[in-house]
């Protein structure tokens, strides 16, 4: 994933709307001690600075580790959170093999995740290897360090990614990748993780919540890799043709990364134990229709090219969830619409809409 933004913080006014649908959440977090792997990508730079919001205008004095690769990267490129020395502690080293801390900890959010997309030649099993073991090291850390509620970041890709009949995918859908091909392997391991998280807090005092998200949108995305919507938005910032390589036919919605913030705070403070619960917005476009819309609200008249033609009878390709369970147990929402998030994610590149 391309770097983020350096010394950039997010949009105040995500901030402020998250504190207003979480107040009642984060009061739970007083004087927590928190551990963070992935705390430094696109999910956890999100999670990382919207907790540590709430932390100073909450009062909170909770205490937060950061898990990441390269400590001095993160300092350079966001100084404004890592060196926010009264709340944040940065851990560096591989999730495989790091030296956790001694101290006791009350919380865990594991959104550390390898997809191996830089690494053409890397073994399909190594890759599997490295997110079963780092998971299974985070899970033993928590139930040594006395973890009380533990969120694991799965992937809505555990259910595959095409359906003849769905076009919203729930969490009791029974679909799944195929688990002989090799490019399987991502979402392989990411199933036998939330198996293991199931089946290693049984019994015990460490409560564990799935989050099965799916796509998104938002400042910190990069513009340039292999996202779809980035890729729009960049090609819209720069005033280029927004050119798609397919067929446009493939079905897919966006969350905007503040409602995420909101979400997975949420789940690891309230989700029930040992549940899954699907993260994602529900209105759904098919890739052509994003970019369109996209090049509609960022730049109007830009050129929208297809690659490819459908197939007749080909299978639906839809990635797209029903979040009934998380918007009727948790009462979690969508506040901000793609469009919208079209417009922040921009904005926050420099863009003027």
């Amino acid at each position: 994933m391309a770097a983020l933004v350096p010394n950039k913080a997010l949009p105040t006014r995500d901030l402020q709307s998250f504190l207003e649908q979480t107040r009642h959440v984060m009061e739970d977090l007083r004087s927590a001690r928190i551990l963070i792997t992935g705390g430094t990508g696109f999910f956890g730079h999100w999670l990382l600075e919207s907790l540590l919001h709430a932390n100073q205008e909450l009062g909170l004095s909770l205490q937060v580790t950061v898990l990441t690769r390269d400590a001095g990267r993160f300092r350079a490129r966001s100084p404004h959170l890592a060196y926010n020395v009264a709340a944040v502690t940065l851990l560096e080293g591989d999730i495989r093999d790091v030296r956790f801390p001694a101290d006791p900890y009350t919380h865990i959010v594991h959104a550390a995740t390898d997809s191996g997309g830089q690494q053409a030649h890397r073994p399909a099993y190594d890759l599997a290897e490295s997110i079963l073991d780092g998971t299974r090291r985070v899970l033993q850390f928590g139930l040594a360090s006395g973890v009380r509620r533990f969120l694991y970041t799965s992937t809505g890709a555990v259910y595959g990614r095409s359906s003849a009949t769905e076009t919203h995918v729930s969490e009791t859908s029974q679909t799944g990748p195929d688990p002989l091909l090799l490019q399987s392997s991502y979402e392989e391991a990411k199933r036998m993780c939330e198996h293991l998280c199931v089946a290693y807090t049984r019994g015990t005092a460490m409560d564990a919540v799935i989050a099965r998200p799916f796509a998104f949108v938002g400042p910190h995305l990069p513009l340039d890799q292999h996202f779809a919507i980035g890729n729009f938005i960049g090609a819209a910032v720069k005033g280029t043709p927004i050119e798609i390589k397919g067929d446009g036919t493939p079905v897919r919605s966006w969350m905007y990364m503040a409602d995420l913030a909101v979400w997975m705070w949420t789940l690891l403070v309230r989700g029930e134990r040992d549940r899954a619960y699907n993260v994602g917005a529900e209105t759904s476009y098919s890739i052509a229709d994003a970019a369109l819309l996209t090049a509609q609200t960022l730049r109007p008249g830009l050129t929208v090219t297809l690659g490819g033609m459908a197939q007749p009878g080909a299978t639906m390709n839809s990635y797209v969830p029903s979040t009934v369970r998380a918007r009727s147990e948790l009462g979690l929402r969508i506040t901000v619409d793609l469009p919208e998030a079209l417009r922040r994610t921009a904005a926050w590149h420099g863009y003027k809409v």
